[in-house]
């Protein structure tokens, strides 16, 4: 089993100190990967509900770093660590300029950038950020991917689609990796799982979450779905990466059943739950150890490194 981990965006460790200290420690530890999350903007009041809190309410307070900017920097600051965006929300950006930045970190990271991809849930971000239509982004999710493959993959490319059209054009260089960076789709709804299975080299669904555990049995039935889709649309399942984004709460004794949750107790408890995961196909496992302290942080991740990685590694 591959491990992530989550950089900070926001708050008290979204510093110079905060980022470049949680990088370099998780690539010192072994961690295969840190993601960045995705928001330009919050409003002061908004009727949008966040979907991976019972609140419904995120915590962010307009406070977070750009993604694409932050992945730069930290591809500068590091050399094994992959860098996932973890998800972008698509529709937010012009998509030549978009396609344009990712291939620039990728050719500069040597080929470290997976580009998680989603279509977001705050309208009225959407609408500061003169967005596509927020009842349209999931056809423009769609669109938006295409465009940035073909520019990944073809020289000149042009594209005249519903959403967006351009061309004939160069867009160079090319990113290193080949034929593009790994594509995750996010999301587990009906809506997230047809599109991975038409564009995603992966899927990369948020779970152990109260509103949405996706325990394993849940997500045994989301992968045979998924694995009919890819099937119908003529790829090959076994190629697509399955990867889990979870709530970690590592414990020195073991949390009695049947109120655990999962990824919650003792290292042996918790190395149970990646097992789990694991015979379901799940290859990578992203767990956030974000705390306001930087030492804490970096002290969950040392336990976390020398228990449960050790464990099941």
């Amino acid at each position: 089993m591959r491990y992530g981990f989550y950089l900070p965006v926001r708050g008290e460790l979204a510093t110079h100190e905060g980022v470049v200290e949680t990088a370099l420690h998780g690539e010192r530890l072994g961690f295969h990967s840190a993601t960045i999350a995705d928001h330009i903007v919050f409003p002061t009041e908004s009727r949008s509900r966040y979907p991976y809190a019972a609140s419904g309410i995120h915590p962010s307070r307009g406070d977070a770093l750009e993604q694409l900017s932050l992945m730069a920097f930290v591809a500068g600051k590091t050399e094994l660590l992959r860098l996932i965006t973890s998800v972008m929300i698509v529709p937010h950006r012009n998509p030549v300029l978009t396609a344009k930045m990712i291939a620039t970190i990728d050719v500069m990271s040597r080929g470290r950038v997976t580009v998680g991809a989603g279509v977001g849930w705050l309208r009225e971000e959407f609408a500061a950020l003169h967005a596509p239509d927020f009842d349209k982004r999931g056809a423009v999710s769609n669109e938006y991917i295409e465009i940035m493959k073909k520019l990944w993959t073809t020289s000149p490319a042009e594209h005249q689609g519903v959403h967006y059209s351009f061309g004939p054009i160069r867009c160079e260089p090319r990113p290193v990796q080949r034929p593009h960076p790994p594509i995750w789709i996010g999301g587990h709804s009906d809506a997230a799982l047809a599109r991975a299975a038409r564009f995603g080299d992966g899927w990369h669904p948020l779970g152990a979450v109260e509103p949405e555990p996706l325990a394993p049995p849940e997500l045994a039935g989301k992968i045979e779905i998924l694995k009919r889709l890819t099937e119908q649309a003529g790829r090959d399942f076994s190629k697509l990466t399955l990867s889990f984004v979870g709530r970690l709460n590592q414990t020195a004794d073991p949390v009695p059943m049947p109120d655990r949750k999962l990824f919650t107790g003792s290292a042996a408890q918790i190395a149970d739950d990646v097992e789990a995961y694991r015979e379901l196909g799940v290859s990578e496992i992203i767990f956030d150890f974000r705390t306001p302290s930087l030492p804490e942080t970096l002290a969950r991740m040392d336990r976390f490194a020398a228990d449960v990685m050790t464990l099941t590694g």
